[in-house]
């Protein structure tokens, strides 16, 4: 195979200055999409803050939407199976409720059949107490009662401070000293936090806490509750609680409870829902005094 020739010839010193101008106007390497993976892969995300100032944030979050606003109306739906595993229609039911956040006072209606309402009842909504849980506004985070309260006027609930008497606590507190935090995960784009009470076991009931790892905003717990029979006996009870935000603040959507302590009668399972919640702006007086309700029966709401 014959060699190739150039068809003119260089001079050193032509040559030398070619090499140059090459060189200079050569372009700059490009990073191989090898490179660049490789570069991406190495980025270390943002390290979270620790566990303990997690839950801080999150507590602080929540407590932020408080007081929840004066007047809280909803439709909760019960519904429990039996110890065979069929629907406890006498224990299952439907229930409009309206209530005064301040002492928790409330007027409630049972829902029948068409436009068919039960008489009105006077209750007061909670957690940890022998009736169904409330409201959706409840402050999570509140510790339960050191004994249950039977009859609903054995203890009214002081009202919550205002907002601004929050923040100052708020900048006050150095760190969360009811729960320790045992683990910290992140499952798509929530925090999951497992807690465990420094003490007061019964009264300290959050155990586990899930929130948007971006703001920090509550959407499920899971914690102790308790069921309370007639004769003072009483079995102990996982609430998986789920909450959605509704006009800027956190309210309970739904709560799927398990009794345990080796109970195995009628509603061993029971789920509650809490529909059509509602902020009235002021709501009648006679609402929240039992006492009135033989004087309001045309005016009753539905």
């Amino acid at each position: 195979m014959a060699s190739a020739r150039f068809p003119f010839a260089l001079s050193a010193g032509t040559l030398a200055v070619a090499v140059v101008a090459i060189v200079a106007f050569s372009p700059p390497p490009v990073a191989s999409a090898a490179g660049r993976s490789v570069a991406k892969a190495t980025a270390s995300p943002a390290p979270l803050p620790s566990p303990e100032k997690l839950l801080q944030l999150i507590r602080n979050q929540f407590r932020s939407h408080r007081p929840p606003p004066p007047f809280v109306s909803y439709t909760i739906v019960r519904k429990q199976e039996t110890a065979e595993g069929y629907p406890d229609e006498l224990n299952s039911y439907t229930e409009h409720v309206w209530v005064r956040s301040s002492d928790r006072a409330a007027l409630a209606r049972r829902v029948y059949r068409d436009e068919y309402r039960g008489d009105m009842t006077f209750e007061r909504p909670a957690f940890n107490e022998p009736r169904d849980p409330g409201p959706p506004t409840a402050d999570l985070f509140e510790r339960a009662p050191i004994k249950p309260h039977t009859g609903l006027n054995d203890y009214i609930p002081t009202p919550e401070p205002a907002a601004s008497l929050q923040t100052l606590a708020t900048v006050k507190a150095v760190g969360e000293t009811a729960y320790k935090v045992v683990n910290v995960a992140i499952e798509g784009p929530l925090l999951h936090l497992s807690v465990e009470p420094f003490r007061d076991v019964e009264r300290n009931r959050l155990r586990e806490i899930y929130a948007d790892k971006t703001t920090y905003e509550l959407r499920r717990v899971v914690a102790t509750d308790r069921l309370y029979l007639d004769g003072g006996v009483s079995y102990g009870v996982i609430f998986t609680v789920d909450l959605q935000m509704l006009q800027g603040r956190p309210v309970v959507t739904r709560i799927h409870g398990v009794v345990g302590d080796g109970y195995n009668d009628d509603g061993k399972v029971v789920d509650y829902w809490f529909n059509d919640i509602r902020f009235p702006a002021t709501l009648p007086d006679w609402y929240f005094d039992p006492r009135d309700y033989a004087a309001h029966t045309a005016d009753a709401p539905i």
